[in-house]
């Protein structure tokens, strides 16, 4: 499941980004953040954590403070205009300082094993790595019953209006060049819904992508951000937004070749 290959003989990358939004997290940001850094570390990837605290109200912008005291790659940043998960996401891509960037979720729900394998295959010359945890090799441990038949059904309604087979759109945890997310700006949406412009303006505008199977587990700390029954219109409002883009800008936004 891909688009065209990738250029061949590209430069190696030479700093990923992980890009991490956190809004009341202290339970678990730090296992998260410590747990990526060894596994990145292990692989010799060279790399900086961008935590960006959403407008806590716990103490998880003192514990950011203190990891950064003991790891010097970890980049605590405040979101310090309107907050909102893609607002906070943003704020980390415009602060970012790598060449490439994962986004991943501060719960751990995200496998850190994963962002080793988005940054060999960006450094095969992809321009972008989509994560599925619906495809063989994939896997989800303890996603209740309703949000996944909600998420089955979102996928569904996303693969038949754009005729592509990423069938797990919706999920935030991806990989991207620089140049991709540039290329993807203007970045409009300030909630969830970011986790879908992303992807199908990577698609629309012409850059390469694979995807490869992901594993998810359910937070076992704090509490889920995502209000189904508020995101249903935002999520709609940004797929129109980029299926007319895609029948009806006329290549203005392109990928030049």
């Amino acid at each position: 499941m891909k688009s065209a290959s990738p250029p061949a003989g590209r430069p190696p990358l030479q700093l990923l980004s992980v890009v991490i939004p956190a809004r009341d997290e202290e339970g678990c940001i730090a296992s998260t953040v410590e747990h990526l850094h060894v596994e990145l570390r292990i692989h010799g990837i060279p790399h900086e954590i961008i935590v960006v605290d959403d407008g806590s109200t716990d103490s998880t912008w003192d514990t950011l403070q203190s990891l950064q005291e003991r790891l010097p790659m970890v980049r605590p940043l405040q979101n310090t205009g309107q907050h909102g998960f893609g607002r906070a996401i943003i704020w980390g891509l415009d602060n970012m300082a790598g060449d490439a960037a994962v986004i991943m979720m501060a719960d751990e729900s995200d496998d850190s094993r994963d962002v080793v394998r988005y940054w060999q295959l960006l450094n095969e010359g992809w321009d972008a790595v989509f994560g599925s945890r619906f495809i063989r090799g994939g896997g989800v441990i303890d996603y209740p019953w309703l949000k996944r038949r909600v998420n089955r059904l979102a996928n569904l309604f996303i693969r038949l209006m754009f005729r592509i087979r990423l069938n797990d759109t919706t999920n935030a945890f991806k990989a991207y060049r620089r140049t991709v997310i540039d290329g993807c700006r203007p970045l409009m949406s300030p909630h969830f819904n970011l986790t879908v412009e992303l992807p199908l303006k990577t698609i629309v505008r012409g850059y390469t992508w694979t995807v490869i199977p992901i594993t998810w587990r359910n937070r076992r700390t704090g509490t889920p951000k995502l209000k189904m029954k508020e995101m249903g219109s935002r999520y709609l409002f940004i797929c129109l937004y980029v299926w007319l883009e895609k029948y009806f800008s006329r290549g203005d936004y392109k990928r030049e070749a």
